[in-house]
């Protein structure tokens, strides 16, 4: 009896033994388990972290090189005209040369989505401590950036991008949208073998196809030269403005923008997208005002602006009054890449 009690006690014992062994092992298992889990929880936030910071950094190093070429093309912005978007738009023939034939400046107001465009003749002089010589030439020394500077300090605007566009990209836009209705002034009749360029659109209201939208701007007739040639981009522009705003362009966009993408050469960065995108869908239905530069032309062909006229129409283009009431609208949001 005695011995059976001893061994049942034994037993027991035992029992207790392997069951506090049991739960030890299932103590450092649940341990380890848990160190695993919490080293491994600390390995992936540690590495998003690095990501994290790498991401900044890379988003941070692309935001500071954008603000540099920024300011290295539009140089000393002045904060009267951070209520405008001013666009400077370049006509790029095909010739080795690459001389901009078409020079406009297109500003719009932030506030109201107005419009105005200021056109400058290609043969504009201009006399810098950098430059002199035709504005139009100057594209094939120094690219767009050049003539953002030298049509910045004649106009006395921040001008904040540019767009460069070719014959051929122009004259496939054009089509794009369907062409374009234009009353043309005068039978316009012209022949040079040498270039090329042949020109035969009858006086009155057409229907262009891009071509010939395309040469009725490069037409140079006797009466007015270079004159008549820039009224005829502020009548264009006009046109094209119209166009662009009905609702039968809305379809066409889609092929608009992939010409603007892939097509033509622009300094606007994806950090500039939603700023021109509320600038684009404020656009004023209301017709531009334009301005062709003041100046006269001398002896040899070459324009020469008038800067006492110019500063007068600069101020009635872009009123004091209106740049406060539109740094006064701005100052609750800023705009996005400005």
């Amino acid at each position: 009896m005695a011995n059976t009690t001893k061994d049942n006690i034994d037993k027991k014992r035992k029992s207790m033994n392997r069951r506090r062994r049991i739960k030890f092992f299932r103590l450092v298992f649940t341990l380890v388990i848990l160190c695993l889990i919490g080293s491994a929880i600390l390995f992936v936030g540690f590495t998003v972290y690095n990501a994290g910071v790498r991401v900044y950094n890379e988003f941070a190093d692309m935001y500071q090189g954008y603000n540099d070429r920024k300011a290295a093309r539009m140089g000393q912005a002045d904060p009267k005209f951070d209520g405008y978007t001013n666009i400077l738009i370049l006509g790029v023939d095909d010739s080795k040369r690459q001389e901009a034939d078409t020079i406009l400046l297109l500003s719009f107001s932030n506030e109201t989505g107005k419009s105005r465009i200021i056109s400058i003749p290609r043969d504009t002089w201009i006399n810098s401590r950098s430059h002199a010589g035709r504005l139009g030439m100057l594209y094939g020394w120094g690219g767009a950036t050049t003539l953002v500077r030298e049509v910045s300090r004649l106009l006395g605007i921040s001008i904040h991008q540019y767009i460069v566009i070719d014959l051929s990209t122009f004259t496939e836009l054009i089509d794009v949208l369907g062409g374009l209705d234009i009353y043309v002034e005068e039978n316009m009749d012209y022949d040079d073998e040498a270039s090329g360029l042949s020109i035969h659109i009858a006086q009155g209201y057409q229907h262009l196809s891009g071509e010939e939208v395309q040469k009725y701007l490069r037409y140079r007739g006797e009466k007015l030269g270079d004159v008549g040639r820039v009224q005829r981009q502020q009548k264009f522009i006009k046109a094209l403005y119209t166009k662009v705003l009905q609702l039968d362009t809305l379809p066409k966009l889609p092929a608009i923008a992939d010409l603007f993408r892939n097509r033509m050469e622009t300094s606007a960065e994806i950090f500039d997208s939603a700023h021109l995108a509320n600038v684009l869908r404020k656009m004023s239905s209301d017709p531009p005002t334009t301005l062709m530069l003041p100046g006269t032309e001398n002896d040899d062909g070459a324009w020469i602006p008038n800067t006492t006229e110019l500063e007068a129409r600069m101020s009635e283009l872009f009123p004091l009054q209106d740049i406060q009431q539109s740094d006064a609208g701005d100052a609750d949001s800023e705009p996005f890449g400005e």
